[in-house]
């Protein structure tokens, strides 16, 4: 019977990164104070995530030294989390927050120690720490392949018969991109940390011809928030993960049936920040938010608009960047939209496609993009970039990219 309130390394599971074993003793270091791990390279950070499990510690996995003043009781953990265009922030959560939702993934994708997880992103990552205690919880065989290129990933997966993968829509746009051969053992894909759009869906389909690819919604605040299914419609991120409650809430601070932010109640939630803070993060009657924006169909199917905080005004109209994005990712590209500032209009929207420059591209790109969104919201100018910078999670990051879009003006 596994604990229901502290991470442990099951008996059955063995941990890899990449092609070493990381070897487990009966020796654990006693005591229970706080330990900052540095989470890369994995070969040094699993040994020291093992120690800190098999000690009943309290840790953190960062890529950047933390604050000697900072702590964490017994019981808990931090995750690290700077977003897209945020500061640093250390998300504190009980471990029994986590457990909670292994045991829903465990009874609902019949996870086994028969299977074996595969691990693209790197640990300070909260989706790619998730993955690996999840499954050394449960007595799943984990194979951290951080730090190697996708083509690599893909290879190492195929030598050990990997039948779940977690991972961002980025790392498996890239993963299938670069493998040279299918990839049949893997029957469960969990996507997390962005949009899956329909083209990386189709791709990772035929990668891993036997695998459902499931599609879920959260933040590091409120781990799951929801999950999609063989029934959910293209663009929707499904229905709420069991044991969560939904609540859409307007402008005025009203529960409403139409589009509002997005509030979440669940077993999941975090504790609070241990460092840094957000003002979009905001508690009221058991409920979180973390500023994202979205809308309930019928069927209880929600759809995400966007972060208010990149919400732009052009012309009076509140746009948000991330539906171009998913337009022009609908069509098979990499890209990021980002707003500048307009004398006439208050603000206009620059698309950033990743690969080489190609006029006959961005004009198919850019009438596409007119004809579903208008000439308003379109995107005013396109540029390519031969490769966007990414963040330690594999989300874009939007800060590195607004400062490179700088220097072409």
């Amino acid at each position: 019977m596994v604990a229901e309130d502290r991470f442990a390394w099951h008996e059955a599971a063995r941990l890899f990164a990449g092609e070493q074993e990381i070897a487990r003793t009966a020796d654990w270091p006693s005591g229970d104070g706080f330990r900052a791990l540095a989470a890369s390279p994995a070969r040094d950070a699993l040994p020291a995530l093992a120690q800190a499990l098999g000690a009943s510690a309290p840790f953190a996995l960062s890529d950047h030294p933390l604050p000697k003043s900072l702590n964490c009781p017994p019981g808990y953990f931090l995750t690290l989390t700077g977003g897209a265009s945020g500061h640093p922030k250390a998300v504190r959560r009980s471990q029994a927050s986590w457990i909670a939702s292994f045991l829903v993934n465990a009874e609902r994708f019949g996870l086994s120690p028969s299977d074996s997880v595969a691990v693209l992103g790197q640990l300070s990552h909260s989706l790619s720490l998730y993955a690996v205690l999840e499954a050394l919880h449960l007595g799943l065989d984990t194979h951290v392949l951080a730090g190697q290129s996708p083509r690599a990933q893909a290879v190492r997966m195929a030598e050990v018969g990997a039948t779940l993968l977690y991972a961002t829509p980025t790392q498996l746009r890239l993963l299938a991109r670069a493998a040279q051969n299918a990839l049949p053992s893997v029957r469960l894909v969990l996507c997390g940390g962005g949009a899956l759009d329909a083209a990386t869906k189709a791709a990772m389909q035929t990668l891993c011809p036997h695998a459902a690819v499931y599609e879920f919604y959260g933040a590091a605040e409120t781990s799951f928030i929801t999950l999609s299914g063989e029934a959910t419609p293209a663009g929707s991120v499904g229905q709420p993960y069991p044991g969560v409650t939904l609540r859409l809430v307007d402008d005025a601070g009203r529960e409403t049936s139409g589009p509002g932010e997005v509030w979440v109640k669940s077993p999941y939630l975090f504790d609070g920040y241990a460092l840094g803070d957000s003002a979009d993060t905001r508690r009221r009657d058991g409920f979180v938010t973390v500023g994202e924006m979205g809308e309930l169909d019928a069927a209880g199917n929600l759809w995400i608009r966007g972060r208010r905080k990149r919400m732009v005004q052009i012309a009076d109209q509140t746009v948000f960047p991330e539906a171009v994005e998913a337009v022009i990712t609908a069509q098979g590209y990499v890209c990021a939209v980002l707003p500048r500032n307009d004398a006439l209009r208050g603000q206009h929207l620059v698309a950033v496609i990743e690969g080489k420059a190609d006029p006959v591209e961005k004009a198919a790109i850019l009438s596409a993009c007119r004809a579903e969104l208008g000439a308003l919201v379109s995107p005013r100018e396109l540029l390519f970039h031969p490769e966007l910078p990414l963040l330690p999670s594999g989300k874009t990051d939007l800060r590195a990219l607004s400062v490179w879009l700088e220097g072409q003006s």
